[in-house]
């Protein structure tokens, strides 16, 4: 894939860079939890391409907005995305997308970021590697 390819695929996925950077920024200033329940959902989003890179950009915008506003008013992680991730993070992009295919496998990581996020145990041990 040519540096235009990957430069117009970067654009389809996440809209334009220079938004992209501005949202990234505006996350890392979220406090650690809200940050990486973002994180999760953005990770998990990634999978759900629209055809084009402004719907992206705004669905990331609006991800950022409800995090900004919640994190502000101390709302709690679990008020934000309720009990189940995947029913949030699908529902969510429902609005900016059709969606597309998620493997179990990302549903389960989804669902133990936010878990951990939301300083919950997992039932799993943290091993260091």
């Amino acid at each position: 894939m040519s540096d235009a390819e990957k430069g117009g695929f970067i654009s389809k996925v996440i809209g334009p860079k220079r938004q992209w950077r501005q949202y990234k920024a505006r996350m890392k200033q979220l406090p650690e939890d809200y940050r990486t329940t973002v994180e999760a959902i953005e990770r998990y989003l990634m999978y759900f391409v629209p055809t084009d890179g402004d719907s992206n950009a705004s669905m990331f915008d609006d991800l950022g907005d409800l995090f900004e506003r919640a994190a502000a008013d101390g709302t709690s992680i679990r008020e934000i995305v309720g009990e189940d991730p995947v029913e949030f993070a699908e529902a969510f992009v429902q609005n900016y997308s059709e969606g597309g295919y998620v493997p179990a496998r990302e549903r389960k990581r989804l669902t133990d970021a936010i878990t951990r996020a939301a300083g919950e145990d997992t039932g799993k041990e943290d091993k260091a590697v």
